[in-house]
């Protein structure tokens, strides 16, 4: 089975593009790079990663290719484009031609109009990223997911994988409309769904126990054929290390079948990202 980590990320803060970083969080307000994550991976026999970007600029998407053309367990690119300007058509057509590109990432959690992927001003880019079969990953919370599926009805030719679960609030305990919602674009869409970053959604002293409904729900809304292992390292560190999360995520499909298990951790990765 090859292992393969579908959503890290790496940065340095001193490049001022990250505006959602700073010394408040004393943990990430550091520079992260491929030399601390190897180790990591070296430990699980995990054999690439995704690399997927943290900052809403395209200087950001230029420095993390640049990084994985260097970097050989990087198999694929999460960039960023801005999808309000049209002019940066060029711009995604040009970065595009990089076969470490894999997808791009709108940060739809930090946007404050709730109905924005809708926008007709955005079309040319959902089309772009159709055009040149990169995949659209979903950076949504749980108030995004019916026009999520409002957007894939629209666009039944795009990629989209939804990142970290849609973020449920698992700290609140709430479940609800979540599930449902989860529930319906499992069923009605072919988008795929990350098996990452839950454990920053729980509580400081998080259990398996207080993830496994989530887990659960993903599990059988999903299936094993349809997710995707993510570590969201090192924004996981907040919350809980490498290794624990493994384990929680094995633990929790040990009744899965080789094959299954399979495709979770490396095989739905491979497929969707188009990685080599």
């Amino acid at each position: 089975m090859q292992f393969i980590d579908a959503h890290q990320h790496f940065w340095d803060p001193a490049r001022g593009d990250y505006g959602w970083l700073t010394a408040d969080l004393p943990a990430l307000f550091k520079p992260f790079g491929p030399d601390d994550l190897a180790p990591h991976l070296t430990a699980h026999g995990i054999s690439g990663t995704v690399l997927v970007q943290a900052a809403p600029s395209l200087a950001e998407t230029d420095y993390l290719l640049e990084m994985a053309s260097r970097t050989p367990f990087v198999k694929g690119v999460v960039g960023w484009v801005d999808f309000e300007e049209p002019g940066q058509a060029q711009e995604l057509d040009r970065r595009a031609q990089n076969p470490l590109l894999k997808g791009i990432r709108p940060m739809i959690q930090d946007i404050a109009d709730p109905d924005w992927m809708l926008r007709s001003d955005l079309d040319w880019a959902f089309r772009a990223l159709i055009r040149h079969d990169l995949a659209f990953d979903a950076l949504v919370l749980p108030h995004h997911l019916v026009n999520l599926h409002r957007l894939i009805d629209r666009y039944p030719d795009l990629r989209v994988v939804i990142d970290h679960g849609a973020k449920p609030q698992i700290r609140d305990g709430l479940f609800e409309p979540w599930a449902r919602d989860m529930a319906r674009l499992a069923r009605d869409t072919g988008a795929l769904c990350k098996c990452s970053g839950l454990v920053t959604e729980a509580r400081a002293d998080w259990t398996p126990a207080d993830l496994a409904p989530y887990l659960d729900h993903l599990f059988g809304s999903f299936g094993p054929e349809r997710l995707i292992f993510g570590s969201d390292w090192p924004v996981l560190t907040l919350a809980g290390d490498y290794a624990g999360w493994i384990e929680t995520v094995r633990t929790a499909t040990s009744h899965w079948t080789h094959d299954q298990q399979a495709a979770l951790f490396g095989g739905n990765a491979r497929r969707f990202y188009r990685l080599s």
